[in-house]
């Protein structure tokens, strides 16, 4: 059961900002166990709970250590989530709900990070000629949540006939509809967690929307 994170849960991520060093997380290794891993995996759980019965949705937990493909100078991780998406190759291309832990807060809701291409030609020609349904849906959404839906914007936009779609055909990528909070004593309990899982709750319509273009 996901009881909150605490003060040592920043104190890590702040040190790891810090010092990211293997001597360093060995010897702060127990303190990221218990204060930041195993909170979240329980956090993730609960999370998924809507979600479980509805067919192809997968949960995961990441780690602190980074792929060492990548290259990186560091070896760890200054965030950790969890995220409930279809199983695809490249999670960064597909709809997701997500919760994302860092030193400066947290951040939880949708996201559409790196649509591609097709996927955003594809959300276009299905809004042109289901306008009512999509436009519902987003007034829905924000109206529920109190969050807008955002995205970051071509320079020239796509051009279409209906006034109502246009900023939507301006859409490019990084959608989404999150929610941030900054480290306070509101992250220090269960009630985090239910405002997650209410706001996840709430997108699912939205999630759902977004998976018909799932590459």
């Amino acid at each position: 059961m996901f009881e909150g994170f605490t003060p040592e849960t920043f104190d890590f991520l702040w040190g790891i900002r810090m010092n990211n060093n293997r001597p360093w997380f060995l010897e702060h290794k127990q303190q990221y166990i218990d204060t930041l891993y195993e909170p979240m995996k329980a956090l993730g759980k609960e999370l998924f709970a809507p979600f479980m019965d509805r067919p192809g949705n997968i949960l995961k937990v990441s780690r602190i250590y980074r792929d060492a493909r990548l290259h990186h100078p560091d070896p760890y991780k200054e965030s950790l989530w969890v995220s409930i998406r279809r199983d695809a190759e490249w999670w960064a291309e597909n709809p997701c709900m997500y919760f994302d832990i860092r030193p400066e807060g947290v951040s939880y809701g949708f996201s559409l990070w790196r649509p591609r291409v097709a996927t955003m030609e594809d959300f276009r020609r299905y809004i042109s000629s289901h306008s009512d349904e999509f436009l519902s849906l987003i007034a829905k959404t924000e109206a529920d949540t109190g969050l807008p839906v955002t995205a970051e914007l071509y320079k020239r936009p796509k051009p279409t006939d209906d006034p109502r779609l246009a900023p939507y055909f301006a859409w490019k990528t990084n959608i989404g509809c999150e929610r941030f909070e900054e480290p306070s004593e509101a992250l220090f309990g269960r009630e985090l967690g239910q405002r997650a899982l209410e706001l996840f709750t709430r997108l699912i319509p939205l999630y759902e929307f977004f998976t018909r273009f799932q590459v």
